[in-house]
């Protein structure tokens, strides 16, 4: 049986608490798959697409160590469609196919894929059995991703104003955890939603096997 006939899809923007949440899932014994974390991996000194980043966009878009140069790229997106459209041809698909390697893999109880844009890919749907957006107020957003990564508030807003809405991520959404207030509000969401997940997951065995 495949390990993603039952998987979840962690999302949120920018600031909500994404990792937090998907550190807290994994304590409790659910595989966590960063596409965050892949992404990087991808775009770090002899990442696999390097090559492909640097014949597209040129040399000066990789740093001294040989990494993508992050900011250079951000600022290029940010004003360019053409050019967000075709880093994304580069990386999007080489993400998708690590990460649902990496789900196979897995080991855990079940598998999270935390994917921040998650909403805007709409591929990621397809391949979930349920959404889980980790959800704040946008003021909350701001000021934790201002105070966490020293930028402006026009940075920020930059930012946030190419992911999707609050809305929609909140439309999209099966389960919704609230990280508006205190860390230690998480707990009991995530606790509650593991148990479901747990039995969801265990249900999706049951089904699958009687059916081989």
């Amino acid at each position: 049986m495949s390990r993603l006939n039952f998987a979840i899809g962690l999302t949120g923007g920018i600031g909500s608490g994404k990792s937090t949440v998907a550190d807290q899932f994994a304590a409790l014994g659910a595989s966590v798959v960063d596409t965050d974390q892949i992404a990087h991996s991808l775009t770090a000194p002899g990442g696999s697409a390097m090559p492909a980043i640097v014949a597209e966009f040129g040399a000066e878009f990789a740093d001294a160590s040989g990494a993508m140069d992050r900011a250079r790229m951000r600022e290029l997106v940010f004003n360019d469609a053409s050019a967000k459209a075709r880093l994304e041809a580069i990386l999007h698909p080489r993400i998708r196919d690590a990460a649902l390697a990496a789900g196979e893999a897995a080991t855990g109880s079940y598998v999270i894929f935390a994917v921040p844009l998650l909403v805007e890919s709409g591929t990621w749907r397809q391949r979930v059995s349920r959404i889980v957006t980790v959800d704040c107020p946008e003021e909350v957003q701001l000021a934790r991703v201002m105070a966490r990564n020293n930028l402006t508030k026009e940075q920020v807003l930059a930012i946030m104003a190419n992911q999707a809405s609050r809305l929609q991520r909140l439309e999209a959404a099966d389960d919704v955890i609230d990280n508006g207030g205190e860390v230690a509000a998480l707990a009991p969401q995530i606790a509650r939603l593991h148990a479901l997940y747990l039995a969801i997951s265990k249900r999706s065995a049951t089904n699958t096997a009687q059916c081989l």
